[in-house]
């Protein structure tokens, strides 16, 4: 009885000493987390899609707290509205930036890119891409299995069953860029989206040179200078065969693209052009 009585009260007074050794361990390694973020929290869209760089929500609603200077942090899901609110709430100053959107880099059609084999295997851009390089003459252009479509939280990009190209909608794009992460070809670039919406950018990734790259595709940039040359605001630059516009120097002026025998440079929500009187 003695034994029962005596063991009884030991594992007592041990349970008794661990549990305030283990308060005041707690006590001394307590992490303190900033109410605030909670309340950022409830700002933000929710959405957790990564866009913002942080690993969701609530990590990005950390850095906006702790980050005295959050000129270079963007939630792209609720722009600059929410980043306005949540940085009114902290007592910060965000800084305005031009909304993106995500844009396909290939207008290579079945029309002008026919197919000269057939893939019979897993409806997947990337088991794709890793298993030869792709079912047509180029090999740096859409794979057309959706990869990019499964991808999109906000259903904002769909493939056309009849170009087999993705088509992004301009009203639900986030500019997340979860999309452009998805594709093995990096076809899928986020940029400027532009007053009203209008855009202009080469719509090709090919780097082969001209007449190999149009022999494969009607649509093909061939590296020719042309639209460079016809440029005022130096926004085009040729490298590797391929013309790129950058979107932070275009002035939309629009010379480029009649200069472009195949068409390659996309010109997106603009007015219909003029058309020229010949006199005789």
């Amino acid at each position: 009885m003695n034994t029962i009585i005596f063991t009884v009260v030991v594992l007592s007074s041990l349970g008794v000493l661990l549990a305030v050794i283990l308060y005041f361990v707690a006590q001394k390694f307590k992490v303190f987390e900033d109410p605030r973020i909670d309340e950022v929290v409830e700002i933000l869209p929710g959405a957790n899609c990564g866009g913002c760089g942080y690993a969701g929500c609530r990590a990005f609603a950390e850095a906006l707290v702790k980050n005295d200077d959050i000129s270079a942090l963007l939630c792209p899901v609720g722009g600059n509205g929410v980043m306005t609110m949540a940085a009114e709430h902290l007592g910060k100053t965000a800084v305005v930036k031009d909304p993106l959107i995500a844009v396909v880099r290939c207008a290579g059609s079945c029309e002008v890119r026919p197919r000269t084999n057939l893939f019979d295997g897993a409806v997947s851009c990337a088991v794709m891409a890793a298993t030869y390089s792709g079912d047509t003459g180029c090999s740096f252009g859409c794979l057309g299995q959706g990869d990019c479509a499964v991808s999109c939280s906000f259903d904002a990009i769909h493939i056309n069953p009849e170009t087999l190209l993705p088509e992004v909608d301009d009203e639900k794009c986030t500019a997340c860029g979860v999309c452009v992460k998805a594709c093995p070809k990096l076809i899928i670039e986020l940029r400027k989206k532009g007053p009203k919406n209008r855009r202009i950018y080469v719509s090709c990734a090919n780097k082969e040179k001209g007449g190999v790259a149009k022999k494969s595709c009607g649509t093909a940039c061939t590296g020719c200078t042309k639209c460079q040359k016809v440029c005022a605001f130096d926004a085009i630059t040729i490298a590797n065969n391929l013309a790129y516009i950058d979107y932070g120097k275009c002035r939309l002026c629009r010379k480029c693209a009649p200069e472009c025998s195949t068409n390659a440079i996309m010109e997106l929500n603009f007015p219909p052009r003029k058309q020229e009187i010949k006199s005789e």
